[in-house]
């Protein structure tokens, strides 16, 4: 890890547990809905699937539940619950998020999402926190073949953008989207949510700090 970081052509954010306050929503929603179904769900269990979609998702879900849990289905339940309550009372914004974002643009530097999320949905959050704007482009989920810790989501937004990986920056909370940017080479800062990065992860970052503002200070 390092304290001075070289400002980047491109900063590329995370969204739950980075942007917005929603992974601890989601997995509380789970909790209650797998219950419904007959099955407990661990914290850790949860935190293991962080920043993963799609068919690796699913592997991950019926390798700890078993080969008859209804991954799609509780899924979409607890996605459609935590998108009414987000839609009912708004994003819920981190701490510095906002004060970040004005940083990047003042120095020039574009920003966009790389998430594991649908993009509709990520699209939709963003716009209810009237923070659409301060993106360039989202990249979804569901708009690459592999999911994180594969560097295919963070990849695509630099080719999107013809900027160098190394040139670039990603913003993280999970252990899984460390490594997807450690994969892609591109550096990455830590601001933990709902775990702190193992030692061994910790070493992939650029530096963890506890909350957004704090990443300003490592431009020296």
């Amino acid at each position: 890890m390092t304290s001075h970081l070289a400002i980047p052509a491109l900063a590329i954010f995370d969204m739950d547990g980075l942007i917005f306050d929603t992974e601890r929503l989601f997995m509380t929603t789970k909790d209650g809905v797998m219950k419904e179904y007959g099955y407990t769900q661990q914290k850790d269990d949860y935190i293991h699937t962080l920043g993963t979609c799609g068919q690796q998702l699913l592997d991950i879900l019926h390798r700890l539940y078993g080969d008859d849990y209804p991954a799609e289905e509780i899924s979409q339940k607890c996605r459609t619950l935590v998108t009414e309550k987000i839609r009912r009372d708004g994003p819920p914004v981190k701490p510095g998020i906002p004060e970040l974002l004005a940083w990047f643009a003042s120095n020039n530097i574009p920003c966009c999402v790389a998430s594991s999320t649908k993009h509709d949905i990520v699209v939709e959050y963003l716009r209810l926190a009237k923070l659409d704007k301060n993106f360039a482009f989202v990249i979804g989920g569901d708009q690459v073949q592999r999911s994180k810790p594969n560097p295919d989501i963070f990849l695509a937004a630099c080719q999107r953008t013809d900027i160098k990986p190394e040139h670039a920056l990603v913003l993280e909370d999970s252990e899984n989207g460390i490594l997807a940017a450690s994969n892609a080479n591109i550096p990455v800062v830590c601001i933990p949510d709902l775990k702190v990065p193992s030692e061994e992860i910790a070493k992939k970052t650029a530096a963890i700090v506890p909350d957004a503002t704090a990443v300003i200070s490592l431009f020296g």
